[in-house]
Parts: C-alpha cells; structure tokens; sequence
C-alpha cells in the first residue's frame, strides 16, 4: 500500500498537471467498492468545479475545488466505450450511457446542487493510480473513474484490486485523523506513547496518532532510531524517543525526494517507478547481513504485519 512519501509524490505531480483545470464531465464505473460516497455526489461535485489545489493529508489525496459553472445534470455522466485507437462516450440517450450517478438519482432527477467549496478524497488502496491522460489513450480494465478536463485531457482512476476509495467532502472540511508525522514537535510526539503497552511499531502503524507512516517507514525509521519493533511503546526512553522523532521525519524527506519505494505496483503520476527502495536499510532484507554490522537482519510477524530489524543495532 502507497506509504506517505508515494502519496506525497504523486500529490506533487498531479499538483504540477491538473492545477486550475476545470472539471467538464465525470463518468463512473458500474463497481460500487470504490464508491465511498454516492455516485451522485461525486458527480455533482466534481462535475463543473475547477481544481484548486492538490496536496496530501496522511495516505489521502485531497483535490480542492471550487465552483464554476452551474449544477451538472445527471445525463453527462456517460460511460466510455473501447475502440480501436481510442475511446469515446456512448451515444447519449442510449441505455448504454446512462451513467450510474443518473440512476441513483432516478432517472431524470436533478442531484443536490454541489456547494461552491468542497473536496474530492482519493484513497489509492493496495493498486489504486491516477492517471492523466489524452483523450485517445486505451481505457484500462479497472477503471474505476474518468474526468474529462478542459484542457482535453483526462484524469482516471485505475485500481486493479479495488481497495482505493473515492469520497468527496461537500462542504471542504474533510479532515484524516492522526498527525502529520513531518509537521509534529518532538514533545507532542513523545505524548503519542505514554503508557502504552502496545509495541512500538504497532503504535507507529496506528493512524490515529501519526497519519501515513506504514509498514516499510516505521522499520526504517525504528533501524536507524536503534529500537526493536517488539519494544512497548511506553518503555523507550525519552532520549530514544528524540532519535525516532528524528529518524521518522529524516526518512520520510529521504524517500520523498527519492520519489518513493516501488516495491510492488508502485509508479508516480508519470508511471514512473521510485527509487528509495534501493536505499532501504532493513525492510525486505531479511537473512541479508546488516549494512552497519554485517548480522543477519531478521523478520518476524507483528500483529499480522512483517517487521524486519537488526538484532545487533536495535536494542
């Protein structure tokens, strides 16, 4: 699953193409797991609404928009057909392009107007991407979404397994819980662990106190802090603390400016591949002899989530 630095990454580049662009049509696929929201509301949101901002809230993709044409009606929603050399929508009218976000909102019924202000949530999931594309570009198996831009080109979204979610927030007050593990002071941070009996690296994965560190950051950050990822969390020290705090923050700037790790299915915006998995230290290397003392990095299993560590440098 895309970590912070990916969706950092891919935030940055979509933030690069698709800024001031304005949204004229939305088509939705006839899957309902990515569908966090109703068809209708994503519709009527998104459609006619110009792109503000793109930027990151914890494993979010949070597009901001604003308003800048009237209510969509439901029959733009159309679906795209394959063609050789390209695709295109359906004939309107016709059964075959009567989108999902009309039905949902019974045939000819017009959705709630959409507010001036509001959000578009992406969660990529496992293999959720967003691509921008022309116009012409072969529609994929598994996509799940395709806005049709002003500018002629498209954004989709493309998840093969369907674990990505798409939201949106009307009134633009979406909100991940947790903290942003690159913005927090060391004292807030230390607060996060106090008396807790749940492993470190558990507490690391716990979204609820830092938002987007999952499970290759947290090893990295624990090898370089020099803590075991079995420790309680309420038994590090303060000064060993300050070293997590610290190698947190220093590895996820590393891997953002590395563009990431691709590990599985992993590519940016551009579909290209990322490169800090080469710089990885720990994770993904086990029975490997350690880079700073040459012992064999071990793995074990940590509520249901593998953890790689050096039993040398990790007390």
């Amino acid at each position: 699953m895309p970590e912070l630095p990916e969706v950092e990454t891919i935030a940055r580049g979509l933030a690069k193409r698709v800024t001031g662009k304005e949204i004229e049509s939305v088509w939705l696929g006839q899957k309902k797991e990515p569908l966090k929201s109703s068809a209708s509301q994503i519709a009527a949101t998104l459609e006619h609404s110009r792109i503000a901002a793109v930027r990151r809230m914890g494993k979010h993709i949070v597009f901001d928009l604003d308003r800048v044409g009237p209510a969509p009606s439901p029959a733009k929603s159309q679906r795209p057909s394959r063609k050789r050399g390209g695709i295109g929508p359906k004939r309107p009218g016709s059964k075959q392009s009567q989108s999902i976000a009309q039905a949902e909102a019974g045939g000819g019924a017009r959705p709630t107007p959409a507010p001036t202000k509001a959000q578009w949530i992406v969660h990529l999931g496992m293999t959720g991407r967003l691509q921008v594309c022309e116009p012409g570009t072969e529609v994929e198996k598994h996509t799940h979404a395709i806005l049709k831009l002003a500018s002629g080109r498209e954004l989709r979204f493309v998840d093969p397994r369907r674990f990505g979610r798409l939201s949106v927030a009307q009134a633009g007050d979406f909100d991940a819980t947790g903290t942003e593990p690159l913005e927090i002071e060391f004292e807030s941070f230390s607060k996060l662990f106090r008396g807790r009996k749940t492993p470190i690296k558990s507490a690391l994965l716990n979204q609820k106190l830092l938002r987007g560190v999952g499970n290759i950051y947290a090893d990295e950050s624990l090898f370089r802090a020099g803590i075991r990822p079995r420790r309680r969390a309420a038994s590090i020290t303060r000064e060993q603390l300050r070293k997590l705090h610290f190698a947190i923050q220093e590895v996820l700037k590393e891997a953002i400016e590395l563009g990431g790790s691709s590990i599985s299915d992993y590519v940016n915006s551009d579909g290209e591949e990322g490169f800090f998995q080469l710089q990885h230290r720990v994770y993904g290397r086990e029975a490997e002899d350690c880079l700073v003392c040459k012992t064999p990095i071990k793995r074990i299993v940590i509520a249901g989530r593998s953890s790689h560590y050096c039993p040398d440098c990790q007390k």
